[in-house]
């Protein structure tokens, strides 16, 4: 199993410092995630970086849900879906949108639906996509704005996803009782 050194302020690179005490404020805590990302100055400001774009995309509380968590369970991340069930309760996103995505069933809402199976059909063929996929988007009520905005949000999500897999970033203790596995 591998692991990777998880940082606070003191054992962290210097140009990190300043980036985890804004964790700090921002969160209440260090997320582990940020924690490990902290060995690389650049990553967890692109992290940081990425995560603040995303939230200021068109997509409303509903819709960045669907597309982190389609991402974090088709990416089986240990750390990420419990982290964002507890996001998504603080964001005040149905229940029933959180347990769907975690189950991997379909959403009751079609365009949320349409939102969660293009996220998945852009990751499962790395951009791939027909104009048919296309056209059911932007069917749904999504245009092409908000095909960029799903790969910015995969962006961020391949940052935090393959970097716990390789770290096996222990679950923030206000997560865990979210704790889920593929």
């Amino acid at each position: 199993m591998t692991t990777l050194k998880v940082h606070n302020i003191e054992t962290a690179p210097e140009g990190s410092k300043g980036l985890l005490e804004n964790s700090q404020k921002s969160f209440g805590m260090i997320p582990g995630l940020h924690g490990v990302l902290a060995a690389s100055p650049q990553i967890l400001e692109a992290y940081q970086t990425l995560h603040k774009l995303f939230t200021e995309t068109s997509f409303n509380e509903e819709e960045l849900t669907v597309v982190w968590q389609a991402i974090n369970v088709e990416h089986a991340c240990h750390y990420c879906v419990p982290a964002h069930t507890g996001i998504a309760k603080m964001m005040k996103v149905d229940d029933e949108i959180t347990e769907a995505l975690r189950n991997e069933t379909p959403l009751a809402d079609a365009k949320l639906e349409a939102l969660r199976t293009m996220t998945l059909t852009i990751v499962r063929n790395r951009g791939n996509v027909t104009q048919e996929d296309l056209d059911a988007f932007y069917a749904a009520g999504y245009g092409e704005q908000q095909v960029l905005e799903i790969i910015l949000g995969l962006s961020q999500k391949v940052i935090s996803n393959y970097t716990n897999h390789i770290a096996h970033t222990p679950v923030d203790e206000p997560f865990k009782k979210f704790a889920w596995s593929k």
